[in-house]
């Protein structure tokens, strides 16, 4: 893999794919958001994203990593990778609703396989073809990192089950028609030594006893997250997502492929960063009328941001191919998503120093980009969970 801000491909059909993306993102998809006035801080509505929805279904991209059966192209993992690094080199305010990160098929992860028939017709079908939208509800306030202390709870009761509990950082709540829910079975996990029992359910977010809250607003400023609180809230037995106890294995189940998944994207924007530092270093003059990159310090710089974000890229997508040809990759995952967190940060703090006082002033991309990038280190696991678990790893397996 060599060094790029605009990749090429070999691969014949991830260099169409990626083509014809770049061209709906810079051109069609710009003009709609510029027509909206859309920025990254706007409160969005469905009216915002289902026209995306619905066009990105049509072009092939929403749900593109899908099998056929369900529409898409059962795309590798580093096919997928290429799309996402992408949209997050992009810019665009909606770019997380072509493929379906937004409450779309990306959204729903690896469910389809634990699925019934009815649960396929009625929830995940349309949620692909992009007529229905769902969120993720597993964090609590005081289950983070430590999901199995959550205190939402399931009881049986006849026909179905009773929720009770409190969600939060639900991304893409503000605009979903149900949630995945994971929850405590009643009577598990209660006494010293009595191991806690989880299960999973689809539920519709209008029901009584159901309310969608705005949640927590990032610092990225991004209006996308809700606490869904449910109080005594009835879900059939038939939204029983998989088997009744095994929820977590299925909200966790594909965790290594995602916490590697999330990479591309996060190396998407700062290859954006990296490409803006790079355009201002050249047309910023300094005394004497010469550009900023002429001066050694400045060159240094832009030096290492580009090789950090190479190292950041090449290990990645050197993952996703092993992930691709069937091996395990669970402390490859760790490490990337420790090195691109923390490699992504130190690349757009340089590009704040290197703008200046547009880099702190907000409005402009630099700023924004910032506390994006700054938001990973956190989400998805934070660098300190990397760490333990890259050494728990290497402790055990070597």
């Amino acid at each position: 893999m060599t060094f790029s801000l605009h990749p090429a491909y070999d691969d014949p059909q991830t260099a169409e794919l990626v083509d014809r993306l770049r061209d709906y993102l810079d051109g069609e998809l710009a003009e709609y958001e510029r027509e909206r006035g859309l920025t990254p801080g706007s409160r969005l509505t469905r009216a915002d994203l289902e026209p995306v929805w619905r066009r990105s279904r049509e072009l092939g991209f929403y749900g593109i990593h899908l099998p056929g059966e369900y529409g898409g192209q059962n795309l590798t993992y580093t096919q997928l990778a290429a799309l996402k690094e992408e949209i997050g080199a992009s810019g665009r305010v909606l770019g997380h609703s072509v493929l379906g990160d937004m409450g779309g098929p990306l959204r729903a992860g690896d469910i389809l396989q634990h699925a019934s028939e009815h649960q396929l017709d009625k929830y995940l079908l349309p949620l692909i073809r992009g007529e229905r939208a769902c969120c993720f509800s597993l964090t609590e306030t005081d289950a983070g990192s430590d999901v199995r202390s959550m205190r939402t709870v399931a009881v049986r009761d006849g026909d179905g089950y009773r929720l009770t509990g409190h969600k939060v950082f639900s991304s893409a709540g503000p605009f979903a028609d149900f949630a995945i829910v994971v929850a405590r079975m009643a009577g598990t996990g209660e006494q010293e030594g009595d191991k806690p029992q989880f299960s999973a359910f689809l539920v519709d977010l209008d029901s009584p006893g159901c309310r969608v809250e705005d949640g927590a607003t990032p610092m990225s400023g991004e209006h996308i997250e809700s606490d869904i609180v449910l109080d005594d809230c009835h879900v059939p037995a038939a939204n029983l997502l998989g088997e009744e106890g095994k929820g977590m294995r299925i909200a966790l189940g594909r965790v290594t492929t995602n916490r590697l998944l999330h990479c591309p994207t996060v190396l998407g924007a700062t290859r954006r960063a990296l490409a803006l530092t790079l355009e201002r270093t050249r047309t910023r003059k300094v005394a004497g009328g010469q550009p900023l990159l002429m001066l050694q310090a400045i060159q240094h710089k832009v030096a290492d941001m580009a090789t950090e974000f190479y190292a950041a890229r090449s290990m990645t997508y050197a993952a996703l191919a092993a992930l691709d040809a069937g091996r395990e990759v669970p402390a490859e995952a760790f490490m990337c998503k420790l090195f691109v967190s923390e490699s992504a940060f130190r690349i757009l703090d340089e590009a704040v120093q290197i703008h200046g006082k547009e880099g702190l002033t907000q409005g402009n991309e630099i700023e924004y980009l910032f506390r994006k990038i700054r938001m990973f280190r956190v989400l998805t696991g934070t660098s300190e969970i990397q760490r333990n678990g890259i050494a728990k790893l290497l402790a055990f397996n070597h």
